[in-house]
């Protein structure tokens, strides 16, 4: 699901979606003599809800395909007369809220039973935070059989694989070259993915009810009905059973998809963004038809429900250059927590719930 960032050159049997992808995907400039520098990409076409939102509480103007839902909300929101189901909060979470979700995003969103990408390679491993905060590395120990917990300081393996553990960083170095070993902060950057409350299974792309699983976090489940609202039918209260946690660097990108494998489309994915900018692209119910681009901030909320749930969507770009990624207010936040402020100047995190059954 997730791209590199490198050029391809031939639109040969594209479909209109990925040739939109193509057009705002992070691509450099190979004849810099500088630096890498990202070639430049139009944005004038990219829809700008924070723009409308400040224009629609000046003089009540909108564009003309941009409406306003009346839902009884405390804010504004926002939807596409051409995609019924599709509702935008500009702004949604306070910068507070922001950097409650952050935090947890990357403490507590990973720890086990909740499932990540890491689990297939290294088995479910355990306060992935704290180790890269304390330096450390993720080390095999050969002796360790298979099926064995492996200690309370590192993970335990999966059913096949060989037992890893956290160690300090100078016992890694006297154990010499043949010790596989890979440090917590590579493991970090290289986190694309958790998953909270029922787990999904992305080999079969189902959700697997027999894994063992935490609840969503009641606060989480509290807010997450709360931004549902506007999207419910009537008279009914979302109930969040699962969230899938995506994680952003430079270069990242999401391929067009549908998130189809809940029960009932009538009621909303309640998608969150926190982080760097990004552009997301919400298509139709075919990769033919063009997509429309838009800029997703820090804070802003996206409900998909009903048709909208038949439309392909993506993320072509995340926006980690100081001029474009607007983190500048939660770096103030994240001021003392220098972790956490190196994290979140270069990436994004997109928190996803939603009602299985």
């Amino acid at each position: 699901m997730y791209a590199s960032n490198k050029a391809v050159t031939d639109d040969t049997d594209r479909t209109e979606f990925r040739k939109t992808e193509k057009k705002y995907k992070l691509y450099y400039d190979q004849n810099s003599k500088r630096k890498k520098q990202p070639k430049q990409v139009d944005l004038s076409e990219v829809l700008d809800f924070k723009s409308f939102l400040d224009s629609y509480h000046q003089n009540g103007e909108l564009p003309p395909e941009i409406v306003v839902v009346d839902c009884r909300f405390d804010r504004p929101v926002f939807g596409l007369e051409s995609r019924p189901g599709f509702y935008f909060i500009p702004g949604a979470l306070s910068v507070d809220e922001q950097c409650r979700w952050i935090r947890d995003s990357l403490m507590s969103f990973p720890q086990p039973p909740n499932r990540t990408n890491h689990n297939a390679i290294y088995g479910p491993i355990s306060d992935l935070f704290a180790a890269v905060k304390e330096r450390k590395v993720l080390v095999e120990d050969e002796n360790m059989p298979a099926g064995l917990d492996s200690g309370s300081n590192g993970c335990v393996g999966n059913e096949d694989t060989c037992r890893w553990s956290f160690c300090e960083e100078d016992s890694v170095l006297s154990r010499g070259r043949s010790c596989k070993s890979v440090s917590a902060s590579v493991l970090l950057r290289k986190l694309r993915w958790s998953t909270l409350g029922l787990q999904f299974d992305w080999s079969k792309r189902n959700y697997n009810v027999s894994l063992p699983h935490n609840k969503i976090p009641d606060e989480l489940c509290q807010l997450a009905k709360k931004l549902a609202a506007p999207a419910m039918p009537m008279g009914e209260e979302f109930q969040p059973e699962a969230a899938i946690v995506n994680y952003f660097a430079s270069g990242d990108t999401l391929g067009g998809h549908l998130d189809d494998m809940e029960a009932d489309w009538s009621k909303p994915i309640v998608s969150m963004s926190l982080g760097c900018k990004a552009i997301f692209l919400l298509g139709g119910k075919s990769r033919e038809d063009p997509p429309l681009a838009m800029f997703l901030r820090s804070g802003d909320v996206v409900l998909m429900a009903g048709e909208a749930r038949e439309c392909f969507h993506g993320v072509p770009r995340i926006f980690t250059d100081k001029e474009n990624a607007e983190t500048t207010t939660l770096e103030l936040h994240f001021c003392d927590e220098n972790d956490i402020l190196e994290y979140i100047r270069t990436s994004r995190i997109n928190v996803n719930i939603r009602q299985v059954f």
